[in-house]
């Protein structure tokens, strides 16, 4: 499958991008649909996560027209899911839940092909949410974890049940009965990544080199035939 990684948008520079990993196969297909302008190429975890996984892509724009125009001719909105936004208010039993229509939690969950993840600021990540109103088609799902995100004192989340990308992946494959070792080695990549991050500030040296991993610098090398469409931004 088209990763980051052959693909012009996988050239941005990104401490993400330098963390070496041993890509995992998830059962559940991972899109990460991230906002154009998001800022964060020191602590953010979109192509971390998808550099973790084999099935997975990150997709940068604001709008498609469709979920076909999005993920391919012959995807359904019924076999996906997206991590939903909201939630306050809405009593959840589990740390991963698929909304019905009526907002109400589905035991036990769906099978789902595929989940979307948007990544960016707060602010950026409903700006995505309105540009794309079929999004709306969608099940919901509702994250509640047991434990705040591992970013600790490092990033100031908006709420405390607010995690990373990353950790937002690991949390929802496991709830959705993919391979659990594979949450373990999301989370373990992120502490990497965070440790690498301390490291280096510490050190007084650059966050983000512009180097990238031995694992990335070959999947470039065997993937320059294969591109990622650019995605419609307006």
């Amino acid at each position: 499958m088209n990763k980051i990684e052959g693909s012009k948008q996988g050239e941005r520079a990104s401490l993400g991008m330098e963390i070496e990993v041993e890509p995992m196969r998830n059962a559940v297909r991972v899109v990460i649909i991230q906002h154009p302008q998001e800022p964060d190429k020191e602590l953010g975890t979109a192509a971390l996560c998808v550099r973790s996984l084999k099935n997975a892509e990150l997709k940068i724009g604001l709008s498609w027209p469709s979920i076909r125009k999005a993920l391919g001719p012959e995807e359904s909105v019924s076999d996906w899911g997206i991590l939903y936004l909201g939630g306050e208010g809405l009593v959840i039993k589990n740390e991963v839940a698929v909304l019905s229509k009526k907002k109400e939690e589905i035991n036990p969950p769906p099978p789902l092909k595929g989940i979307i993840v948007l990544d960016g600021t707060w602010s950026q990540a409903k700006t995505l949410w309105w540009r794309n109103p079929w999004f709306l088609k969608l099940p919901r799902i509702v994250l509640r974890p047991k434990t705040p995100s591992r970013y600790g004192r490092l990033r100031k989340e908006p709420r405390r049940e607010c995690l990373s990308t990353i950790e937002s992946v690991a949390l929802c494959l496991r709830g959705l009965g993919d391979n659990p070792k594979i949450t373990e080695q999301l989370n373990a990549n992120f502490l990497k990544m965070l440790a690498e991050y301390q490291r280096r500030k510490e050190a007084h040296q650059p966050i983000v080199s512009g180097q990238v991993s031995p694992s990335r610098a070959a999947s470039v090398a065997s993937n320059k035939e294969s591109k990622i469409p650019d995605s419609q931004t307006e």
